[in-house]
């Protein structure tokens, strides 16, 4: 163990800074770690909405003029549902502060705009007993402003920041008194390059909208979801469908809503397949269903990052690190990943680049061999929420078989060993620039006084 510590410190953590301090990663790095407040907030709401509690819905639906699971569904709307919005701007901004030559707000806006440029503005909507769909216009799907867009929202932002800059910087800029108010002059300064910007990728747009992919998040959407329609429920689909996820995520794009359209179809057949098995008194004939992803191979959410929120309570000497350990908690023990991936982040982090990716993995191949061999039960068809806890959902996914929990701690056991070593360099990392941040503020302090 020693000996891969040194090849760490060694050999990854020189690149793995190197990338970290890249100015265009570090941006989308800060840029997502802006939005993390209203995820955190937004994930509060979300678990009261779902609570795994027999009976809970019902009692929803009727206290207090009911609808309250909707009802409690509106600030994360409010928060998930725009957060791409939120990051074309905190990425821009991030990246002009870096830069240091153009505003930093102006920059964070044009970018705001830019990305939703990108966007098409209708929906489609069936009314109520109609036969067929009406498209609506003059709307931002939601779909597309929150976690779905966030690639895009990345590319924009960048792309967007570098042609104001330029057109900026050549001085492309209207020139106004010294007398004017600072407001006054920056907002007329942004014209003539925010207008460049605005153009290029009002162009961009067309020129997508002439190809059969029509926009930009389509492209995404087809180049990687149209093979995972052929992957079905086998145990190498498996391994490549996280794969996929862990490499989408780090990317800061969602990689479970962007294949889930092609995987959950399979994964409920396989889990409703169980359930009439079970009902026969048959063999269960699947191993791979909606619950054996949902509740054995992310425990904590996507990677399996309960391990991390573990790691941060327990090994953390980082401040910001255990911090973010005690808030990210409650949303880890229900398997809401979000405030780990932007807060640590993981997103286009290269030090948690690998156990991200490799944990699922090891875990996927893990389960399905003790499940095949009839060591762990497997899931019995049984839908249980998303949001119900480890152990408990293995226990009540499996139809009550003692064996379904057990899997899941050795699960979250195998995750801890994954992340450790690299979490351990992480937060040595973060650790050093807090002790580092401490000095430089204790030297000013002595400096005033003398």
């Amino acid at each position: 163990m020693r000996n891969f510590y040194n090849f760490m410190e060694e050999k990854i953590t020189p690149v793995a800074a190197k990338l970290s301090n890249q100015r265009h990663l570090s941006s989308v790095r800060d840029g997502l770690i802006m939005a993390m407040p209203l995820l955190i907030i937004g994930s509060f709401f979300l678990i009261l909405a779902y609570l795994p509690i027999s009976g809970y819905p019902e009692l929803m639906e009727n206290i207090f003029g009911g609808n309250w699971q909707t009802k409690l569904t509106y600030p994360v709307s409010v928060t998930y549902d725009i957060m791409a919005l939120l990051v074309s701007f905190g990425i821009a901004y991030r990246l002009a502060e870096k830069y240091g030559t153009i505003d930093a707000l102006m920059t964070g806006i044009f970018s705001m705009v830019c990305f939703a440029l990108t966007i098409p503005q209708h929906v489609m909507f069936t009314p109520e007993g109609a036969q067929k769909a009406l498209e609506v216009g003059g709307v931002l799907p939601t779909a597309q402003l929150g976690s779905q867009g966030l690639f895009v929202a990345i590319v924009i932002s960048l792309l967007s920041t570098e042609i104001y800059r330029f057109f900026y910087e050549k001085d492309f800029v209207i020139k106004m008194p010294d007398s004017v108010p600072p407001a006054v002059w920056k907002s007329f300064s942004a014209l003539i390059p925010g207008s460049i910007t605005i153009l290029v990728i009002w162009g961009l747009r067309l020129l997508i909208e002439i190809t059969p992919f029509e926009s930009m998040n389509n492209i995404v959407s087809i180049i990687i979801g149209i093979p995972m329609q052929y992957v079905g429920g086998t145990l190498l689909g498996m391994i490549v469908i996280v794969s996929l996820i862990g490499v989408l995520w780090s990317i800061g794009l969602h990689g479970d809503a962007i294949l889930s359209a092609f995987t959950t179809p399979i994964w409920l057949k396989s889990m409703d397949e169980n359930r009439i098995a079970l009902e026969a008194g048959k063999e269960l004939p699947n191993i791979i269903t909606h619950d054996f992803y949902y509740l054995f191979i992310v425990p904590g959410g996507t990677g399996a990052t309960l391990a991390i929120v573990i790691l941060m309570l327990w090994r953390s000497k980082s401040k910001q690190m255990k911090e973010l350990g005690k808030v990210a908690a409650p949303a880890s023990a229900f398997n809401i990943s979000e405030p780990v991936i932007f807060g640590v982040p993981i997103v286009l982090n290269p030090y948690l680049f690998i156990p991200f990716l490799l944990t699922p993995i090891i875990l996927v191949i893990v389960t399905y061999y003790a499940m095949d061999l009839g060591l762990v039960a497997k899931t019995a068809g049984i839908a249980l929420p998303w949001t119900t806890p480890p152990i408990i959902s293995g226990y009540l996914s499996t139809g009550g078989k003692i064996s379904g929990s057990v899997m899941q701690i050795v699960n979250i056991l195998i995750a801890l060993i994954m992340y450790y070593p690299f979490f351990r360099i992480w937060d040595k990392q973060k650790y050093k620039e807090e002790s580092s941040s401490m000095n430089e503020k204790t030297k000013q302090d002595v400096e005033m006084t003398l």
